[in-house]
């Protein structure tokens, strides 16, 4: 890797003589399977000039300079993160809040409701001519029964 970030074409000779290979299989076996596979370097392999041309090389070392910058970019994420977690923290506090709204108006809402049942239940045995059905959904249905109070009905 250290060759790799170093130079862009690097020869065979020098390869070999870095990485303690004995010959040319050797080293692009060793390119091949263990660097090349492995996603630490990328190139092509050029045979006819005996070398190994660097597309790309996965950094391991900070450079003389770098420790400054990656200091400010590990505070600037540190930053970001900490900001990202207060902020989805606010949304829960939001969403609770909006959860118990909504719950306590739901409540309000079914009080008020039997309320008026029970009034209007209420007034209708006062008056004793409707019959009160609540249906499946609880919506109020009344059956008025007409019925003549004053003599009773004669049968034929």
């Amino acid at each position: 890797m250290t060759l790799a970030e170093t130079a862009k074409v690097l020869p065979y000779d020098l390869l070999m003589q870095q990485l303690d290979v004995s010959n040319v299989r050797e080293l692009e076996d060793l390119l091949i399977n263990d660097c090349m596979y492995s996603g630490i370097v990328r190139g092509k392999l050029d045979q006819c000039r005996r070398c190994f041309e660097v597309q790309f090389a996965a950094g391991r070392d900070l450079r003389p300079g770098q420790l400054e910058n990656m200091i400010q970019t590990l505070s600037n994420w540190l930053m970001t993160s900490e900001n990202l977690l207060l902020t989805i923290q606010d949304k829960i506090k939001w969403a609770d809040y909006m959860s118990d709204t909504e719950r306590k108006h739901k409540k309000e809402v079914e009080d008020k409701a039997e309320e008026m049942r029970k009034s209007i239940k209420a007034e209708m045995d006062v008056h004793g001519q409707q019959e009160i059905v609540y249906s499946e959904t609880g919506a109020l249905v009344m059956d008025y029964v007409e019925e003549d109070q004053s003599r009773p009905k004669r049968r034929r």
